[in-house]
């Protein structure tokens, strides 16, 4: 019965790499630095690979890369409104350093969004104004960051009675019904 549950919140996240309007597009990142301080933003999902890895694309200057190098242990949390779904992933996040990996990425990255990954100053920067942001021409900050997951939680809002399924990974994913 859980193989049902496991096998939604998987097909879940994959469309949300494939279908721009899918909830799952976005999700909520969160990480601890080393100031201990929870921090959490919004990120988009770009693909969910064959061995459960996940990942998405970011500015190498961010802050959520300092704090992966400070402490890898991350989480993920996507909502469906309307299947009242709610997927929590907690993994080991990693930066990619595989140049032909990144290369690859970068050229399948569409013109317009490219420069989203070359702004003059890195993001969190103050500016004084949002109209006068300045891009670079030619070199840009790029980074891909890789989620191993070690445990997933399916909720599902529901009547008569939320389902709520935890899954760990030890050699293979095991799961367990959880009290929502």
């Amino acid at each position: 019965m859980m193989d049902i549950f496991w096998n939604e919140l998987q097909e879940e996240l994959k469309r949300g790499t494939t279908e721009k309007r899918h909830p799952f597009r976005f999700g909520t990142f969160g990480t601890v630095g080393i100031d201990k301080l929870p921090r959490l933003r919004t990120i988009v999902l770009r693909h969910v690979y064959e061995n459960g890895y996940l990942s998405f694309y970011t500015d190498k200057r961010s802050k959520k890369v300092i704090h992966i190098t400070e402490n890898p242990n991350v989480s993920l949390l996507f909502y469906h409104p309307e299947k009242l779904l709610q997927v929590k992933i907690e993994g080991l996040a990693s930066i990619v350093t595989d140049e032909h990996k990144l290369q690859t990425m970068w050229r399948d990255i569409p013109e317009s969004n490219k420069k989203d990954y070359t702004t003059d100053n890195a993001p969190g920067s103050t500016l004084k104004n949002p109209d006068n942001l300045e891009y670079l021409t030619g070199d840009h900050f790029f980074c891909m960051i890789e989620i191993e997951p070690f445990r997933i939680e399916y909720l599902k809002l529901k009547r008569p009675h939320h389902i709520r399924v935890a899954y760990a990974k030890e050699d293979n994913w095991k799961g367990e019904f959880l009290v929502p």
